[in-house]
């Protein structure tokens, strides 16, 4: 692909071509906007943002002079691309679908002084565009953002605001981590005890070397009228919100709700109270996977979403190993031993969801552990991304050096807490290239893009989350969005994006 035209224009992510013109457009109480079929969505969240910092009406009008359009012709645009024309007099958004329009309506919000992003009115300021020419497409079609709430749950006020400000960088993909040892948010009516005991954990580890308590208890979760709520909320903004569900492993939390899912009967289990990895696992009987099964199916009647993630990784075989069904089923299914169990349980799973519509995904740790139908999301190595693409399976990639947003950003004091490990710099984020190096054409076209993680083991505020995620998640909207640009490029646009996080309140790294 190209590189793209530099543009004059200070935009994150950067357009794929973008040529400034000479003069401005200016809206005011006069300004009408003239809204094509099928528009008025984007007509609508226009207004809703704009009007808290500039108090402008912006009704619709025949006469309007922002227009927004829809065009199938419009083909090269694809799903999620526009064209925004910025004349003195007029302002013309067009798109393919809906979704264009909306990533335009962020373009369009962008590129007026950085007091419109305010929630707060601002007087005296003129609220005028660049005149500019604009067609952009991304080159990525995952663009996503993994926030885990199963260790530290945010209640989903702040949900909504972690949409906002992904929306405002075309990110398009929120990843909602809902469940893990420490945790259980999501509530699934056959089983209520997931949330009332799987909810909530007597205590949480301090500091990291994990040999300390804070002795509070900890817990939440959501209702369904609340995900449901957050669902049609992000799709509003071009948002899809993609749940992920645990298991086999990383699954104490439903354990300790249902011990009878284990593979050890009549054991008793409290909510995880460590970090890391337990080893206890989901069992391998058939309640198991009638378990799963009406899980999952609550999870698809919640979420529409293409996707959905039922992690899969860091499952120990250590309870496998010793147990008498797991035993029995490994000589049922023909397999090699208890570590094949692990493939075994994910296809099970896997074929559940295709059959109802929805595509798999989970974490992998070689690039070869999961079955064929899977979508992968690599986060150990990028040589775990080219293996899974080179076996023809479609890639997230997600490598941990560069993507995991809980990792402090420089070194030193000032930076904790953040996850024990490898610091991750702003920079080290922008050279994050979705494309694994080597990938041939046939693999690169299985690259679905990237995806920032934040955990939160060390994130327990919403201001503390957002000082972890930006700058760097601009840094990654960027890089997936955009394609590879020059350091300095991204640098000195993200410098003159910087108030714009600030007019929105974000407590972000320095």
């Amino acid at each position: 692909m190209p590189a793209p035209t530099p543009p004059a224009l200070p935009l994150v992510p950067r357009p794929t071509r973008a040529h400034a013109r000479g003069g401005r457009f200016t809206l005011d109480a006069g300004t009408g906007v003239r809204v094509g079929d099928g528009a008025e969505p984007a007509a609508r969240m226009l207004r809703e943002l704009l009007a808290p910092a500039t108090g402008l009406p912006l009704p619709p009008a025949e006469d309007g002079a922002v227009v927004l359009t829809l065009d199938p012709a419009l083909t090269g645009l694809g799903d999620e691309g526009y064209g925004l024309t910025v004349g003195p007099r007029s302002v013309l958004l067009r798109a393919a679908q809906p979704t264009g329009l909306l990533h335009g309506v962020q373009t369009i919000r962008q590129l007026l002084p950085s007091e419109a992003l305010s929630g707060a009115p601002r007087a005296g300021v003129r609220w005028s565009l660049p005149c500019a020419e604009i067609t952009d497409v991304p080159r990525h079609h995952w663009r996503g953002a993994m926030l885990d709430v199963a260790r530290h749950f945010q209640p989903v006020e702040y949900l909504r605001r972690y949409v906002d400000l992904l929306a405002l960088h075309k990110i398009n993909v929120f990843h909602l981590h809902l469940t893990d040892d420490q945790g259980w948010r999501m509530p699934v009516p056959a089983y209520p005890k997931l949330t009332e005991i799987g909810g909530h954990r007597s205590r949480s580890p301090v500091g990291a070397e994990g040999d300390a308590y804070d002795d509070v208890p900890h817990g939440g979760a959501y209702t369904r009228a609340e995900l449901t709520g957050l669902v049609a909320y992000a799709a509003a903004r071009g948002v899809t919100v993609v749940p992920e569900i645990e298991m086999p492993g990383h699954a104490r939390a439903a354990l300790a709700a249902y011990p009878h899912l284990g593979n050890r009967p009549g054991r008793t289990l409290d909510v995880w109270t460590r970090w890391g990895v337990c080893d206890t696992v989901l069992g391998v009987h058939d309640e198991v996977f009638d378990f799963c099964r009406t899980v999952l199916d609550e999870v698809m009647d919640v979420f529409p979403s293409p996707s959905i993630h039922i992690g899969g990784d860091e499952v120990p075989v250590t309870e496998w190993a010793t147990s008498p069904e797991a035993a029995a089923r490994v000589r049922e299914a023909g397999l090699e031993g208890p570590g094949a169990l692990h493939g075994w349980f994910l296809s099970r799973v896997g074929a559940f969801l295709i059959r109802n519509g929805r595509r798999p995904v989970a974490w992998a740790e070689t690039g070869a552990d999961l079955p064929d139908h899977f979508a992968v999301m690599a986060w150990r190595d990028p040589a775990h991304a080219l293996a899974a693409a080179r076996r023809g399976l479609d890639v997230i990639n997600a490598d941990h050096r560069r993507t995991y947003l809980d990792h402090p950003q420089r070194g030193g004091a000032q930076e904790l807490p953040a996850q024990p490990g490898a610091v991750v710099t702003l920079r080290d984020v922008h050279a994050h290239d979705p494309v694994p190096e080597g990938a041939s054409p046939e693999a690169a076209a299985h690259v679905l893009g990237a995806q920032a993680q934040v955990w939160t083991e060390y994130a327990t505020t919403p201001a503390r989350l957002e000082y972890l995620t930006y700058p760097r998640l601009c840094a990654l909207a960027d890089r997936a969005w955009s394609g590879p640009t020059p350091w300095r490029d991204f640098r000195s646009r993200l410098d003159r994006h910087l108030p714009r996080l600030d007019a929105l309140g974000v407590p972000r790294h320095p």
